[in-house]
């Protein structure tokens, strides 16, 4: 009963809330119809300005690739090989990372170990100082202390020279300046060249040539510090590939050659060969005995702090112990410090560098010089700008140079057969 009057109260409310519905509906006058808006056409906007499609509708090619900083047209090239391009692109900014994280971490290396083992040896020539004029058990403890802390500090000194911190930073700075010039040179080919499958073979010999020159790893791979006879370093391919420029050829029968500017260029390789690569060579040979020297005193002058301070305290050979402890101690700070302070491998490597850029070079213009046929080497011209830049010198300053050592040929050409 209870629900049946619940209901019959609702009724009236409901009719009367009806009512109340239906002037509202009638009073709202909406129009049935609405008529057509025409929206503005979309237009979606690429980084650096560059359009990706004018519309909603379009869509863009399927042989059409996007770098992420901006979108380049492949005009017309193999899909396949513009993949790869990018691959190789992808790997090379992923190495400039890694070689630069590396670098870095090689550089806190240097410096906190140069700090943690000068600090250990300076306490322990002065425990060692201490020991020599105190009494009693104090003694015991301050020979202990100071004789562990020499061995320690051999031992560590005998790992850092075999490494070397500061060349390998300067391996991995060089790593990475390399890997970003690899890099602008595959983002100019994707812009204004038409890369083939040789290209992307180029560049893969390239990217292996640089891993095997620069390693990452310490264990197995690592460069020798210490060689036996010193080479340029090599970062490039063993057989370089010639192709034919893809620039404007300033001459359409000879391709930017002619007789003068190949006498200049061979000028120019034996004044590098002869005079530059030499210096650099020279200068690196000097830098690596220096670094011998260092990197055997510092061990062997800690060894023998280490067992002076074992016989601080002694009645028959206090005298000579306290001296050979703290002096060695003394010294052993000093050697490490113009050793990994004043980073004698990075110079060694710096001049071994600058030694295989020259040869880089001269490989460059030799290879040139050896194709026959003219229309398959480099535009002239072009090659001629590359080497001012490379060299740092203007066109007019280039063949100055080249009549230069021409005035000296005779000199020139004994010495050049001499080394070859």
């Amino acid at each position: 009963m209870a629900t049946l009057k619940s209901s019959s109260l609702l009724k009236p409310s409901m009719s009367s809330s009806s009512q109340q519905k239906r002037v509202i509906r009638a009073a709202i006058n909406i129009p049935k119809r609405v008529t057509s808006i025409s929206l503005p056409e979309l237009r979606t906007i690429g980084f650096n300005g560059v359009e990706l499609h004018s519309s909603i509708e379009k869509r863009p090619s399927p042989i059409s690739i996007n770098t992420g900083f901006k979108r380049f047209e492949n005009n017309g090239a193999d899909p396949l090989v513009m993949a790869k391009i990018y691959a190789i692109l992808e790997a090379v900014a992923d190495r400039v990372e890694m070689h630069k994280n590396i670098g870095d971490q090689r550089t806190n290396w240097n410096s906190l170990l140069l700090n943690s083992i000068n600090a250990i040896t300076l306490a322990a020539a002065t425990m060692a100082g201490i020991a020599s004029i105190s009494a009693g058990a104090p003694v015991a403890a301050l020979k202990l202390s100071s004789c562990s802390m020499y061995v320690a500090a051999t031992g560590m000194l005998s790992i850092v020279n075999k490494i070397q911190p500061s060349q390998l930073a300067e391996e991995q700075r060089n790593a990475v300046r390399l890997f970003k010039q690899l890099q602008n040179q595959i983002q100019t080919m994707i812009s204004v060249g038409n890369p083939t499958a040789v290209d992307v073979k180029d560049l893969m010999e390239k990217v292996l040539a640089l891993d095997k020159a620069y390693p990452l790893p310490l264990l197995g791979v690592m460069l020798e510090k210490f060689p036996e006879t010193v080479e340029p370093a090599v970062w490039w391919p063993s057989e370089r590939r010639r192709r034919q420029s893809k620039g404007p050829c300033g001459n359409k029968d000879f391709n930017g050659w002619n007789m003068k500017l190949e006498e200049e260029m061979r000028e120019i390789v034996n004044v590098m060969r002869v005079k530059d690569r030499e210096d650099y060579m020279r200068l690196a040979n000097k830098a690596l005995k220096l670094n011998k020297i260092l990197a055997i005193m510092a061990p062997v002058l800690t060894g023998l702090a280490a067992l002076g301070s074992a016989f601080v305290g002694s009645p028959s050979h206090g005298g000579w112990a306290v001296m050979l402890s703290v002096l060695g101690g003394a010294l052993a700070s000093v050697v490490n410090a113009f050793e990994h302070g004043g980073q004698v491998g990075m110079v060694f490597e710096m001049y071994r560098s600058n030694a295989g850029f020259f040869k880089l070079l001269e490989e460059s213009i030799e290879s040139n010089l050896r194709e026959t046929d003219l229309e398959k080497r480099e535009n002239g011209e072009l090659f001629e700008t590359k080497v001012c830049l490379q060299l740092g010198r203007s066109l007019s300053q280039l063949r100055d140079l080249a009549a230069a050592s021409s005035s000296e040929g005779i000199e020139i050409d004994e010495f050049a057969s001499k080394l070859f």
